[in-house]
C-alpha cells in the first residue's frame, strides 16, 4: 500500500509541476495588445481620445507615421478641441467589440491650423518622434498634426501592456514539490519495512522440543496518569508529540514564500488613513479644473524669464511682445526706447531665474482669457545685506491659440507673504469685477488707491488701505509730489493728474472668500512753461522719449503704477493691504 501511495503522489506531483511550468511557457498569455487604424481623410489634424488611450490599464505605446513630419501633444481634451477651433480633425476611438481602432471625420470651416508646437495648451509635447510611451490620463487627448497645413499623419497604433502574470503557475509547482517529498517519504517508508520484516520466513525441517512454559506474568493495572508521569525511553513518546516536529518544518518552509508569491493574493501594505475615494471623486467632479497644472506654470515662467532676459539685454520689442502685455509691456517697451536713445539711463528691473514659491491657476472648464498668479523666488541680496523680495506675475492667456503674457510683474513689498491661498491643484476662483463679497469692489480697488496717492489722508478711501508697510505712498504720494512742486523754478508749474489705466483687474479668491487683486494706475506729471521766453527742463528720461531736452511749451510723463493687494471680503473685514507694486515712465511727450 506504501508503494501505490508513493506512485500516486509521484504522479500527481509531475502533473501539478508540469502545469506550472507550461503556464510560465507555452501557455502563458501575450504581453502586450496592439490596436491601429489608417485615416484617410485631409483633416490637418488627428485627435486620440482618452477613452481609446485609456481601453486598457497601464501606460500607452503610441505610433505615429505616414508623414514626413509630425507634432504630438496631449492636454485636456476639452482644451484640444478649443485649440482646433472650427478646423476639421479626425477622431480616433477604440470599438471594444472588435479591439480595433476606429477613426471619424469631423468637418469644419478650416483646412488648416497655427503650428501648435509653442502652445502653452499642453501637458508634454513630442516634435518629429514616431514613437512614445506616454500615460495620459483620462479626460485628456492625444493632438497629432503634420505642420498644420498638410494632412495629419495616416497610420497610428497604440500598444497597451498587459498583465500575463500566471499566480497559480508558482502554486501548481510548489504544490508538486510537496506531493514530491510526500512521495520520497513514502518509498522510503516501504522499503524500510520491507527490510525490517526480513522477507517470508521457511518452516524448520524437523520439530523441536518444546520448551517447559515459564509462569505468566501477570501486570499490576496502573493508573494513566502514574504510566505518564513514569514513562522514560523512546517507547514513552507521545504519538502527539511527534507531530510537532513534522508541523513547524512545514511551517517555516511554507512560510518562506511572501503572500504575494500565492495565487489570489495581493501584496498587504500597512494599513493608511485615507479619505473616502468615491466621496473624493464626487467633490472633484462638481470642480473646475485649473487653467493649468503645476508643472505647466513652471515651464511657461521659465520661458517668460528666458524670453525677458533676452528682450531686455538686447531691447528686443518683437521678443518681449511674445511674453508680455498690457502695463508691463508698457513699461518695458518705454524703457527700451528711452535706453536706445541714451545708454545712461538704467534698465527695467528684471525677472528672476528662481523657484516658483507659488502657483495660483484660474479654475475654468472651456472659458477664457484665463489667468495664473505665481511667485518668482529671487535669490539676490539687496545693498543692506537681506534677501530681495520675491516677484509675483499675473499671466494671463487671452483665447486657446494665443500663449500666456505677464500683464502684471511687480516686486513684492518687503514681509509680505500670501497666505490662505489654495494649492496649485485646486486652483482659485476668478471674482467678478463687481463682486459684492468684498469690502470694495476689484473694479474701485485703483481707483480709490490712486486717489490716497493724490491727496493721502484727504482721500475718501483713505480709511480702507493699510497705510503701515505701504512704501509706494512715501515713494510717489502726497509729500513726494509737494516736494516736486517746491523744487521746481518760478518760470513753470506742475501738477498731477489722473491718467486712464488700460490693464486687466484680475481678482482671485482665496480660502476665506478674501481676494488677490491686481491693477494698474497712472498718473500724469505736466510741467508746463507760464512765462513768455521762458523753458521747461526735461529729465532724461524724458529727454530719451521725446527727443528734446527743453520746451517752451512743457512736458507730460506719465508713470504707470502695477499693484498687487490683498482685498478681505466683507465677512472677514480689515483694510486692504498693498502687497506688492512696480513702477516706472511708460510714455512721454512735449504739450501741445
Amino acid at each position: 500500500m506504501r508503494f501505490v501511495l508513493a506512485i500516486v503522489s509521484f504522479v500527481a506531483a509531475a502533473l501539478l509541476i508540469g502545469l506550472g511550468i507550461a503556464q510560465k511557457t507555452i501557455l502563458a498569455a501575450p504581453d502586450e495588445i496592439t490596436a491601429s487604424t489608417s485615416v484617410t481623410t485631409d483633416a490637418p489634424v488627428t485627435v486620440l481620445s482618452g477613452e481609446a488611450l485609456n481601453a486598457y490599464p497601464r501606460s500607452q505605446f503610441v505610433q505615429i507615421s505616414g508623414s514626413d513630419e509630425n507634432f504630438v501633444a496631449y492636454g485636456r481634451t476639452s482644451d484640444v478641441i478649443a485649440w482646433i477651433g472650427d478646423a476639421s480633425y479626425n477622431t480616433v476611438s477604440y470599438d471594444a467589440e472588435t479591439a480595433a481602432l476606429e477613426s471619424e471625420l469631423t468637418s469644419g470651416t478650416e483646412d488648416e491650423v497655427p503650428n501648435p508646437a509653442d502652445s502653452d495648451l499642453w501637458l508634454a509635447s513630442y516634435t518629429d518622434q514616431s514613437s512614445m510611451t506616454i500615460n495620459v490620463p483620462e479626460g485628456f487627448s492625444l493632438l497629432v498634426v503634420s505642420d498644420g497645413v498638410k494632412p495629419a499623419p495616416s497610420e497610428v497604433s497604440i500598444t497597451w501592456p498587459v498583465d500575463n502574470s500566471t499566480p497559480w503557475a508558482n502554486t501548481f509547482v510548489v504544490a508538486g514539490g510537496i506531493l514530491l517529498v510526500i512521495g520520497l517519504v513514502l518509498l522510503f517508508w516501504a522499503v524500510a519495512h520491507i527490510r525490517k520484516s526480513r522477507g517470508p520466513r521457511r518452516k524448520s525441517p524437523q520439530k523441536m522440543p518444546k520448551l517447559p512454559r515459564q509462569p505468566r506474568y501477570k501486570p499490576i493495572k496502573a493508573k494513566k496518569k502514574e504510566l505518564d508521569a513514569n514513562a522514560k525511553g523512546r517507547r514513552a513518546i507521545n504519538p502527539r508529540v511527534a507531530i510537532v516536529p513534522v508541523v513547524l518544518v512545514t511551517a517555516l518552509a511554507l512560510g518562506g514564500c511572501s503572500a504575494d508569491f500565492w495565487a489570489g493574493r495581493e501584496p498587504v501594505a500597512a494599513p493608511t488613513a485615507t479619505s473616502d475615494p468615491v466621496a473624493d471623486a464626487e467633490a472633484a467632479a462638481q470642480l473646475d479644473p485649473p487653467a493649468v497644472t503645476e508643472q505647466q506654470a513652471k515651464r511657461i515662467v521659465a520661458d517668460l524669464v528666458s524670453v525677458a532676459a533676452e528682450a531686455d539685454t538686447g531691447m528686443n520689442d518683437d521678443l518681449i511682445k511674445t511674453r508680455l502685455a498690457g502695463p508691463a509691456l508698457d513699461l518695458r517697451l518705454s524703457n527700451y526706447a528711452a535706453r536706445r536713445a541714451d545708454s545712461s539711463i538704467a534698465a527695467v528691473e528684471g525677472i528672476p531665474e528662481g523657484d516658483i514659491t507659488l502657483t495660483l491657476p484660474q479654475v475654468t472648464e472651456n472659458s477664457w482669457p484665463r489667468a495664473v498668479l505665481a511667485v518668482i523666488e529671487d535669490k539676490a541680496t539687496a545693498e543692506d545685506g537681506k534677501q530681495v523680495p520675491p516677484m509675483a506675475v499675473m499671466l494671463i492667456q487671452d483665447d486657446p491659440r494665443s500663449n500666456y503674457k505677464a500683464q502684471y510683474v511687480i516686486r513684492m513689498e518687503p514681509g509680505a507673504v500670501i497666505e490662505g491661498v489654495a494649492p496649485a491643484s485646486v486652483g482659485a476662483g476668478r471674482l467678478q469685477l463687481d463682486s459684492k463679497f468684498l469690502v470694495v469692489e476689484p473694479q474701485l480697488v485703483g481707483a480709490d488707491y490712486g486717489d490716497i496717492l493724490m491727496v493721502d489722508s484727504d482721500s475718501t478711501s483713505y480709511g480702507l488701505f493699510e497705510a503701515e508697510g505701504d512704501s509706494l505712498r512715501t515713494e510717489v504720494g502726497e509729500a513726494f509730489k509737494e516736494s516736486r512742486k517746491s523744487g521746481l523754478s518760478a518760470t513753470s508749474s506742475l501738477s498731477f493728474e489722473r491718467a486712464e489705466s488700460k490693464g486687466p483687474v484680475v481678482a482671485l479668491s482665496t480660502n476665506d472668500s478674501s481676494a488677490l487683486v491686481t491693477v494698474d494706475v497712472n498718473e500724469d506729471e505736466i510741467v508746463k512753461v507760464v512765462e513768455a521766453g521762458a523753458v521747461a527742463n526735461a529729465t532724461p528720461a524724458v529727454k530719451a522719449l521725446t527727443g528734446k531736452a527743453t520746451s517752451a511749451k512743457g512736458f507730460k510723463a506719465t508713470y504707470g503704477y502695477q499693484l498687487l493687494f490683498l482685498v478681505p471680503s466683507v465677512d472677514t473685514g480689515g483694510k486692504i493691504v498693498l502687497l506688492g507694486y512696480t513702477q516706472g515712465l511708460v510714455a512721454a511727450s512735449e504739450l501741445p
